[in-house]
């Protein structure tokens, strides 16, 4: 058998599934809490490609200051105006005192790869605007050019796709609600120390 014909069939055979039932009970509920969360990131995906792009840009103002970002929801972040908003979709104050601003960027996309040239329009973007912080998020993916573009500029742009925006929405609770609460207890070895 030759070689190229070794490494075709490895790669046609698939994975080994885990047997369930080899593992502990906390590994079966960590691999479903898993399971269950994937799940809900595909249909907050599918959400938020069924609404408007405004939408959108909102809920991505939404979601930083939900992860702290800005001060009051009165004045910590807006959405700009969604015609000629010149590359940049929201501003958002990077910390309770307002000192600084971050300016969000955000492509509501299905199929279509974020590329290089996207990232260097928005890099445009914010030095229209006198910025150093952008954050370009997306419902689709990044190409490896625009990820290498944004860690060989000065500028500090944070990339976020879509299956780490939808873990971020899951994370800070935006767009999602508790359904019910498991606690998994453990012998309190404390209280059972014979002194």
């Amino acid at each position: 058998m030759s070689n190229q014909t070794t490494s075709q069939s490895l790669k046609a055979k698939p994975p080994e599934a885990v047997d369930d039932s080899t593992l502990t009970p906390s590994e079966q509920i960590s691999k479903a809490f898993a399971a269950l969360n994937s799940a809900l990131a595909d249909e907050l995906l599918e959400q938020i490609h069924s609404l408007s792009p405004k939408f959108f840009e909102q809920l991505v103002v939404d979601l930083m200051l939900a992860m702290g970002y800005g001060g009051s929801q009165k004045d910590a972040g807006q959405a700009t105006q969604y015609t000629n908003d010149g590359g940049i979709d929201g501003i958002i104050k990077e910390d309770k005192l307002g000192l600084d601003s971050i300016y969000l960027q955000a492509k509501r996309y299905r199929d279509n790869t974020i590329g290089r040239p996207d990232i260097q329009a928005f890099a445009g973007a914010l030095d229209m605007h006198r910025a150093r912080k952008g954050v370009f998020i997306t419902t689709s993916s990044f190409s490896k050019d625009a990820r290498e573009f944004v860690s060989m500029i000065e500028k500090r742009i944070v990339l976020i796709d879509g299956r780490e925006l939808a873990a971020l929405m899951i994370e800070h609770n935006v767009g999602v609600s508790t359904r019910e609460l498991y606690a998994v207890k453990a012998i309190d070895s404390d209280y059972f120390a014979d002194e």
